[in-house]
């Protein structure tokens, strides 16, 4: 690893880029209301819409890590940046099915190429340091879905048009992009790693961080239309609950190595577990907006630190080369993330939006219960 990959410059940049892709991604949410009333489309087929996203994102991801095993991965960070600065506004200007959906398939690519690529980019400014980073990398991802969320409900409530308020979202993005390009490392060439079938402990690391990236991907998609439907909020105060779970997800991923440090990664799994199944139950139960909106805050404190204890288990398993088994967490919980809320729709359809919600926290019941299996320390 060359001596200059960790430098103020090249930790900004990355920093840059986490915000960047967790800004344009929660830009998305307060959006999702409006994009369903102009499409007149019902749950199943929004379902359908989103699974576009999803496959965008899942094309994109493995070309990417290939490219960026060869070329390097500042490339790929500008075109995915680039990519979901344009595919935005289109999101909000969309008034046919089909268009949204293509629009919806590029955003998704772009976004998936951004984040391999700048995860990519993070291991080797981490590697060249003599301390961890990438906590911090991640929370960066918070803090820019935090600010996107919230930019793009303040527009909104303020009665800005989706399409305006999508337009000086993606300012702010490219900003973010533009001022990162130059920092970040250049090419180093190399050839692409070999793959290998995930053994059966790191499956179980990768399902488990599917889930909780679906539960992300969820509040993302359809937490607003939940507030909306239970007449919690009005439309142009949809996004509020993510907001809200941004901000927790934050302040947890900024504690999160403190926390670790003082619990052990099998108490932060039960801990953290049974925190986001209290915040599912507390969002589904409650008639009263302050005690939902409170749902959405333990939902982010208790999920916060799960993804990034379940990595760091991934790097310390022997079954398989770590790096390897890292990979294979990342693709399949960014699958959960992004492909996973399309069957939010086809569930909500049949039944109901808070029975998929219900659904949702059965399955993310199954982290606390897995605990010690995966965390034997």
């Amino acid at each position: 690893m060359p001596p200059t990959a960790d430098t103020p410059a090249t930790r900004l940049a990355t920093r840059l880029a986490f915000f960047a892709a967790g800004f344009a991604m929660s830009c998305w949410a307060p959006l999702v209301p409006f994009a369903k009333t102009r499409t007149g489309v019902d749950e199943a087929q929004l379902g359908l819409l989103l699974l576009c996203l999803g496959i965008g994102s899942l094309v994109a991801m493995p070309v990417t890590g290939w490219i960026s095993a060869r070329t390097g991965s500042r490339p790929m960070i500008l075109l995915g940046g680039v990519g979901m600065v344009l595919c935005l506004p289109l999101l909000a200007a969309s008034g046919e099915a089909w268009l949204l959906a293509l629009a919806l398939l590029l955003f998704g690519a772009s976004l998936g190429t951004l984040d391999v690529a700048m995860n990519v980019h993070a291991v080797a400014v981490e590697r060249a340091s003599d301390r961890p980073l990438m906590s911090g990398f991640h929370a960066l991802f918070s803090v820019g879905g935090f600010a996107g969320a919230g930019l793009m409900t303040l527009l909104l409530w303020q009665g800005l048009s989706p399409f305006g308020a999508s337009l000086l979202g993606s300012a702010v993005a490219l900003a973010a992009v533009l001022a990162a390009g130059p920092r970040l490392l250049r090419a180093q060439g190399g050839e692409p790693p070999q793959l290998a079938v995930p053994r059966a402990a790191v499956l179980l690391l990768a399902g488990l961080a599917a889930v909780t990236f679906l539960v992300e991907g969820a509040l993302l998609d359809w937490g607003a239309l939940l507030l909306v439907g239970r007449a919690l909020v009005e439309p142009a105060q949809g996004g509020l609950g993510y907001m809200l779970f941004s901000v927790a997800m934050t302040v947890g991923r900024l504690t999160g190595d403190r926390i670790v440090m003082a619990l052990g990664d099998r108490r932060v799994l039960l801990y953290g577990g049974f925190l986001t199944l209290a915040g599912f139950a507390l969002l589904l139960l409650s008639d009263w907006r302050p005690g939902a909106l409170a749902g959405f805050v333990l939902i982010g404190c208790g999920a916060s630190n799960i993804v990034p204890v379940l990595f760091s288990l991934a790097g310390r398993q022997t079954v398989m080369p770590p790096a390897l088994a890292i990979a294979a967490v990342t693709t399949t919980g960014y699958a959960g993330i992004l492909a996973g809320p399309a069957l939010m729709g086809f569930v909500s359809h049949a039944t109901s939006l808070p029975l998929a919600f219900w659904m949702l926290a059965l399955l993310m019941a199954l982290v606390p219960a897995t605990a010690r299996i995966v965390a034997r320390n």
